[in-house]
């Protein structure tokens, strides 16, 4: 970050790494003047700290690391993932009563996509388990219009190109097709922005239904739409190992 030392961060990244707020949260409560940094109050958001080496209250009160909780929901259609949305539609974060933990969604999963889905107030487990060089494996499962043909699967197999981005499935299998619909299970390694979307409109096959099954080696078990659990250390450590 340009002119930081070493192992330094703004101290509202420093608040959101702490799972204490998120970033625009901290920004206000350090320009509300309620954050103190080794007791000095620091109105300046991007304010230099080493989170590990510093005192910090909010409010008066010191605050320490939030104890690193991840829970998997069952992401309901017709939900969004963000903390508010203009248009008034339900968010998922709505969906969790966990008190004032501040939680991250790994990823996103669009409004009409439903399924598995990883919140976590560890960011930097957060952005391990979206790295594309964690090489975890999201599994979905995908109707889509009309029959598809093995020669369009090789084709998406192989990669497409759609707005200037390069897409491809790591693996997708033909369950059931006819002339109206098609059955699929498509396995990515990274989640673009809508990605499985704009790879079968680029083959002229419209998704229907978009389902989120499998986080690499966890699955969803029986969670219903809306349900969500906490999940223990071997839980996440499993989805590493899928």
């Amino acid at each position: 970050m340009n002119g930081m030392k070493p192992g330094h961060v703004p101290l509202e990244r420093a608040l959101s790494k702490l799972g204490l707020a998120s970033r625009s949260q901290a920004k206000r409560l350090i320009l509300d003047a309620k954050v103190r940094v080794n007791g000095t109050i620091r109105l300046d958001p991007f304010y230099p700290v080493v989170p590990e080496k510093v005192r910090i209250d909010i409010d008066n009160q010191s605050v320490s690391k939030a104890e690193p909780r991840t829970f998997m929901l069952y992401k309901p259609r017709g939900c969004v993932t963000t903390n508010s949305d203009e248009k008034g539609r339900p968010t998922v974060f709505s969906l969790i009563d966990e008190g004032d933990i501040h939680l991250v969604a790994v990823g996103r999963l669009d409004w009409a996509t439903s399924g598995l889905l990883l919140l976590t107030n560890d960011t930097q487990l957060a952005n391990k388990l979206t790295d594309p060089l964690s090489g975890i494996r999201r599994t979905y499962l995908v109707s889509v219009r009309g029959e598809v043909t093995e020669g369009e699967l090789d084709g998406l197999r192989k990669g497409v190109t759609d707005e200037g981005e390069f897409l491809r499935a790591d693996e997708i299998v033909l369950r059931k097709a006819s002339g109206k619909e098609s059955h699929l299970t498509v396995y990515l390694m990274e989640g673009k922005n809508r990605e499985i979307r704009r790879m079968f409109a680029a083959i002229g096959h419209e998704v229907t239904r978009l389902k989120r099954v499998a986080y690499g080696g966890l699955a969803m078990g029986d969670l219903q739409p809306g349900q969500y659990r906490q999940l223990s250390d071997e839980e996440i450590r499993i989805v590493f190992a899928g």
